[in-house]
């Protein structure tokens, strides 16, 4: 299979699945957006009404750092899981076994897009002023979904082998939710130290931090901390692509035989 295929059955196989996603529900494509917009709504109550957040401009605060979470956490999730989801057709046919986590990711992209269109939007009407500074979101999406990628391509294999890694991985995404901060500001920590400790072991808040960075601070991420973020999940999806490369076999029976 050459690479042009490749990535042209992954689009095809995650249109497919979105247009099938969409056609189980009345609203269909709008819950791309609802979707996210009700877990910030969610969460904008209970931390700003109920607990009082005293972070000015809270909700873009929220939005910032939800939407671009739910996007990872959600791809993360389904990627690691899709190997094992798809028994049926990897015992039909013999095709790279990253494409099965690869089309899951590709089907939150386009989920993705609209959504940070719509935080676009909220930012702006928020009286936040667009600058060249924004561009740095081009380089921090490519970082957000390079982890995307590694963290699925990980579960993916740990889940073929040991199905219990499901569960796992999504209380292990709860955690990040609550420890990356996305309801407080890392960067109003009263310790500097432990400030840059978050930042410097926590990629997921590192990221998050980088999105508020440009759209509500007006300043550049960390580009040392990006370069070095992205060496490591680079490292980390290539190993994993040898990894199942070398495993195409085992990681099929594996899913067959669960």
């Amino acid at each position: 299979m050459t690479l042009s295929q490749y990535i042209r059955l992954i689009d095809v196989q995650a249109k497919f699945a979105l247009k099938a996603d969409a056609s189980r529900y009345f609203l269909g494509y709008v819950w791309w957006i609802l979707e996210p917009l009700l877990y910030v709504g969610v969460f904008y109550v209970v931390f700003n009404v109920i607990l009082n957040s005293r972070h000015p401009d809270f909700l873009t605060f929220l939005m910032c750092g939800k939407l671009p979470f739910v996007w990872f956490s959600k791809s993360v999730i389904t990627g690691s899981n899709a190997i094992v989801s798809n028994a049926g057709l990897i015992g039909k046919i013999n095709v790279p076994k990253t494409l099965f986590p690869m089309a899951r990711i590709q089907e939150g992209v386009y989920k993705q897009m609209a959504v940070f269109a719509l935080l676009i939007a909220v930012v702006v009407i928020n009286g936040y002023s667009p600058s060249w500074i924004w561009l740095w979101l081009l380089p921090v999406i490519a970082l957000n979904y390079l982890m995307i990628v590694a963290c699925a391509f990980v579960g993916a294999v740990l889940v073929c082998y040991f199905r219990d890694f499901s569960m796992i991985i999504s209380l292990g995404m709860t955690f990040l939710m609550f420890t990356s901060g996305i309801f407080w500001d890392v960067r109003t920590l009263s310790d500097p130290a432990l400030t840059e400790l978050i930042l410097n072991v926590n990629p997921v808040a590192f990221i998050l931090d980088a999105y508020r960075q440009i759209l509500m601070g007006g300043v550049a991420p960390d580009l040392g901390g990006m370069l070095r973020y992205a060496l490591i999940f680079g490292m980390l999806a290539a190993g994993m692509v040898f990894i199942m490369r070398k495993l195409s076999q085992a990681l099929a029976l594996k899913a067959l035989t669960a």
